[in-house]
């Protein structure tokens, strides 16, 4: 029986090396900007229509409120979600010294959360697991004391406050600097968007702020939550499908539906997720 185990992992190790080197063949083949530059476009918009958005927030009326919130959201989402999952894989640049500059930029100054384990979770963890049923489709977003409806449409609400929370409990293994660097990099993070709250939208104190800031960007925090739970990949889907692999797809609306009526299975009773070996 030990054996038969070690052989199977032995043919699953096998299939992840090539899976991995099928997915950096087809990186190299294409060019600087199919690698980086449509991201690097997505990341410069969204950047580009935060002045919009922090102006909005300085008129009385209740619509351009609403928009400059919306802009703010959206492009907090676009910023922190898409350049930290960028980041993460190293796909925003070729040198090693501006990934790890861009890691520290995305995922802690404008995502609140630490570069080293923030990395760890998502490759070692959550690409190891994706798409295998029962165990909460690979996500790191845990909580299953929770009941269903609120786990899934009221707690992501309070992603912008867990994060950071949650950032601080783990980096207490880490070297000292790198710990003195994520607090650092979370805080100016949030004093700059406090500042241009206050000086650009023209909110009156600290703590309106702060308020405000949170509710921007909670804003797109439900969707992100249930795609962070669904998420699969085309390169993966066509390589397992060719080698006669289960792989698991629908739509989003049906996933939410099997999300929510096996949440028990699924989440609850679901076993923790693991590091596996291969996982790049």
């Amino acid at each position: 029986m030990e054996l038969a185990e070690q052989e199977l992992a032995a043919v699953g190790e096998s299939r992840m090396q090539e899976l991995t080197a099928l997915v950096q063949k087809t990186t190299r083949g294409c060019s600087w900007w199919e690698r980086h530059g449509v991201d690097w476009a997505c990341l410069i918009l969204a950047l580009s229509v935060t002045p919009a958005g922090f102006l909005l927030l300085r008129s009385k009326s209740f619509l351009p409120v609403c928009l400059g919130i919306l802009l703010l959201g959206t492009a907090h989402t676009v910023v922190s979600v898409k350049g930290s999952h960028l980041a993460s894989h190293s796909s925003l640049s070729e040198s090693k010294s501006w990934s790890k500059f861009w890691a520290v930029l995305f995922i802690e100054v404008f995502g609140s959360f630490t570069a080293e384990k923030g990395i760890y979770q998502h490759v070692k963890l959550h690409h190891a697991y994706t798409n295998v049923m029962g165990l909460g489709d690979s996500s790191t977003w845990k909580l299953p004391f929770f009941p269903r409806y609120i786990y899934l449409f009221i707690l992501p609400l309070a992603v912008p406050v867990i994060t950071p929370i949650v950032a601080i409990g783990l980096i207490h293994d880490l070297p000292v600097m790198t710990v003195i660097r994520t607090l650092s990099t979370i805080t100016l993070g949030m004093w700059a968007h406090c500042w241009l709250l206050i000086h650009l939208s023209g909110f009156q104190s600290l703590l309106s702020a702060f308020l405000c800031m949170l509710l921007y960007k909670a804003s797109y925090s439900i969707p992100y939550i249930h795609v962070n739970i669904f998420q699969v990949k085309p390169i993966v889907s066509n390589y397992f499908k060719q080698h006669n692999i289960p792989y698991n797809e629908d739509s989003y609306l049906s996933r939410l539906r099997l999300f929510i009526d096996k949440y028990e299975e699924l989440m609850v009773d679901a076993p923790q997720l693991t590091e596996l070996v291969g996982i790049q």
